[in-house]
């Protein structure tokens, strides 16, 4: 039997694909979290990061530096095991989500770790569970700013992610499929971008990006970490590598939203322009774009009030959502085009 071909080959080789993507991913937040503060620092008119390597490209690598060799505080009154597995869960659910994200496919290959039939239920059930990070994180911390940062964050999380699910079971009925290559496949057509789901699911595109900065805790709704009100929230306790974590796990989410706004609603790798090849480059490119959006809405946007952002939540998206799939269950039903897949 080939090497290749037996359990310990395959295994060796799905290894080598996570280890791939894993530091991919971490490489990249590093170069976007620099893109981050860039856009920050042009809308205020300063340099921002410039001095660590060519225009500061490295200062997030010295970050990282940073926080590995400071010392680990605990509060003596924490719970130790749930205090460190509490941002261990958050970085790992953010990590293992990309499993089944596709970032290219053609017909003889995908480059995709797991190409899931229900690649987007299993996405967003992982993605539903980081809640369980911050409300570990604010617990096991013992001390009143962490606890009530994490319940904010918890009812927060899971308010917005019912309006997410509603808006993306339209995109499910359009395509007949939960499978992300599909819905990727099923935006294909004569007219380049116009063929794409953002037109027919217009206004659910602006839901679902105001969603993913409710979920991931961006501005305007970072009121779990908002230091004028509780202190850094949920993570006030955390230092050193487990600060770390927290990070990387909420940068990684918000990644992962930017991808699944590129491939549920702006085609994916698909070319924008009839005639010019599909590829990985389009895919990049418009997950980069809309994570410049996420910088733009953090340096321009005043935060919410809780209340706001609890009545946004319950009061205008949801019942937008839940209408919206009524209105593309009607349209796919009549065979509309671009609510029913030919």
């Amino acid at each position: 039997m080939d090497f290749l071909d037996s359990n310990l080959g395959i295994f060796l080789i799905i290894l080598g694909q996570c280890l791939l993507v894993t530091v991919l991913l971490l490489v990249s937040l590093a170069f976007l979290l620099w893109m981050d503060r860039k856009v920050w620092g042009a809308v205020q008119l300063r340099r921002s990061v410039n001095v660590v390597g060519p225009f500061g490209l490295l200062q997030s690598f010295a970050d990282f530096v940073k926080f590995a060799l400071k010392e680990i505080i605990i509060p003596s009154g924490a719970d130790k095991p749930v205090f460190f597995l509490a941002p261990l869960i958050s970085f790992v659910l953010a990590t293992i989500a990309w499993a089944a994200i596709p970032f290219y496919a053609d017909e003889e290959s995908a480059w995709v770790i797991a190409n899931l039939n229900v690649g987007i239920l299993y996405i967003f059930s992982v993605s539903s569970l980081e809640v369980y990070g911050v409300i570990m994180g604010g617990w096991a911390s013992n001390s009143k700013y962490p606890f009530l940062g994490g319940l904010r964050s918890a009812a927060q999380m899971i308010s917005y992610e019912v309006s997410i699910g509603f808006i993306i079971v339209g995109v499910l009925i359009s395509t007949g499929s939960l499978n992300l290559i599909e819905i990727v496949n099923a935006q294909r057509g004569e007219w380049g971008f116009l063929s794409w789901y953002w037109l027919p699911h217009l206004p659910m595109v602006v839901l679902f990006f105001v969603s993913a900065l409710a979920e991931t805790n961006r501005p305007p709704f970072d009121l779990p970490e908002a230091e004028s009100e509780l202190v850094a929230g949920y993570q006030v306790e955390y230092s050193s590598t487990p600060y770390l974590l927290f990070m990387i796990g909420e940068y990684m989410a918000i990644v992962l939203m930017c991808a699944l706004t590129t491939i549920l609603f702006f085609g994916g790798w698909l070319s924008p322009v009839p005639g010019i090849p599909d590829g990985l480059f389009w895919f990049v490119a418009k997950v980069v774009f809309f994570f410049f959006i996420f910088a733009m809405v953090k340096a321009i946007v005043p935060r919410y009030r809780y209340d706001q952002l609890m009545r946004l939540g319950w009061k205008v998206f949801l019942p937008m959502s839940l209408g919206w799939v009524v209105i593309v269950a009607a349209f796919a039903q009549l065979g509309v085009p671009g609510y029913a897949r030919w």
